[in-house]
């Protein structure tokens, strides 16, 4: 499946994470962060979900507005080959959702070698992401995660001169077996005055609906259920190259929009908390925190729901989060392929805002359909457009389907067969280190 780590950066829209200005990435400073590949660490924040069951499985996929009984009837769910209910996809995987630190203390030479930030000073975009999934989460599974840095990509940027592609991997493991998914974030490394200059919101105007435009998505989301596939089979041998997936509408995006994201999802890596345990945040991470118009002080994250902020930070109107239109294109892809297939592998690039008031119409497309491994697979180019026709969340997936030759969909393997979650990520490491020569 298509996975773009080419020689240029050309992600100059993804979503700004740090703020820190100052010096060039040098080939010292990505040294020291390449001394960092494979060493696992803890994750700064505890699960949002520590025994995920039914309920967590419907509140994640309600926060995405999906209501697929596979992960939200457990009636339905029992009579599928799956015997009862499974996660959806974005469940089983990053964002702070689930799983155990296997990594909870280190030693001294590892707390200094992991301490600070190698490239402080360059700014930080979350450019895209890249799952793999390889057994579902089922109610009541006591889950582990291990997460890594597994790649560093020194790159030639058009727009900041020099880049770094920072790989991280987080592994999702079921104690004592079997290996769930992964997930590998992108952060676009640049310098933060170069990659700012460009002035591109500038000219973004988000205009007010008509009624018969209102009309023309309410059409689509009224008829979204009865295109689901569901229980009926979608057999490999009908697929052809061509085959359209969607459209599913997501939008117009409200602040409701993102309560109800949150309401599921949790508040994600920052952990933002209310009332005393924000006072307890903000003296453990004081820089996070900017005094609002009354002086109080609140999270950097505000430029997700409060309009000025936003403003301020050089946006036209509040966006959301990159990894919300992942779950967009998760949707579409488990929407078309019915109950008895396999969403093995799903990246996307965050190109371009997503601001309330604005509607994405995600589809796909099936671009090849091949066997590999005993696996009858599709894969999928997949995308995420908004009403100014602008493809801000382009992406793939890779997806088995049951097959009369081949017969039901087989699980597919971890990365060099792994069993555990160190295993998966010291095969990581060394995928992506051929990714990098490769080109």
């Amino acid at each position: 499946m298509p996975l773009d780590l080419g020689g240029t950066v050309t992600d100059t829209d993804a979503h700004p994470v740090g703020h820190s200005a100052g010096g060039p990435i040098t080939d010292d400073t990505v040294a020291r962060l390449r001394a960092r590949i494979g060493v696992p660490q803890p994750h700064p924040q505890p699960p949002h979900y520590r025994s995920p069951n039914e309920d967590a499985f419907r509140h994640v996929a309600e926060a995405y507005g999906d209501d697929n009984p596979l992960w939200c009837d457990p009636a339905y769910a029992a009579t599928t080959r799956w015997e009862g209910p499974i996660a959806p996809p974005h469940l089983a995987g990053g964002d702070t959702l689930i799983g155990e630190n296997e990594v909870t203390n280190l030693d001294d030479a590892t707390r200094e070698l992991l301490k600070g930030d190698p490239l402080r000073g360059a700014h930080a975009f979350y450019s895209g992401s890249f799952r793999e999934w390889w057994s579902p989460l089922r109610p009541g599974m006591a889950v582990t995660r291990r997460n890594a840095l597994v790649g560093v990509h020194d790159k030639r940027s058009d727009f900041a001169r020099r880049a770094v592609h920072e790989w991280t991997a987080e592994v999702f493991a079921v104690r004592g077996g079997p290996v769930l998914a992964a997930q590998y974030r992108l952060m676009i490394r640049t310098v933060r005055e170069q990659a700012e200059s460009r002035g591109k919101y500038d000219d973004v105007r988000i205009e007010p609906y008509t009624d018969e435009q209102l009309a023309e998505i309410d059409a689509v989301y009224a008829t979204e259920r009865e295109r689901r596939r569901g229980p009926e089979p979608r057999w490999w041998e009908d697929v052809d190259v061509g085959d359209e997936l969607g459209p599913l509408v997501k939008g117009p995006l409200r602040v409701t929009d993102m309560v109800c994201w949150h309401v599921g999802m949790g508040m994600g890596l920052y952990g933002v908390k209310g009332l005393r345990l924000s006072y307890d945040q903000r003296r453990r991470v004081p820089r996070f925190f900017r005094p609002d118009d009354l002086n109080v002080p609140d999270v950097q994250q505000r430029v997700h729901w409060d309009p000025e902020w936003a403003r301020r930070a050089g946006n036209p109107a509040i966006y959301d989060y990159g990894r919300m239109r992942e779950t967009w294109l998760i949707h579409c892809c488990t929407d078309w392929m019915g109950d008895d297939a396999w969403l093995w592998k799903l990246d996307c690039e965050f190109r371009r805002f997503n601001y309330v008031g604005d509607t994405h119409w995600i589809r796909g497309r099936i671009a090849r359909k091949h066997e590999i491994d005993g696996h009858a697979a599709v894969d999928v180019d997949i995308w995420g457009e908004n009403q100014r026709g602008e493809i801000t969340t382009p992406g793939h997936a890779t997806i088995l389907l049951p097959s009369r030759r081949h017969g039901p969909v087989r699980l597919p393997d971890p990365p060099g067969g792994a069993t555990t979650c160190q295993d998966t990520l010291d095969a990581l490491v060394q995928r992506f280190a051929s990714m990098e020569q490769d080109g």
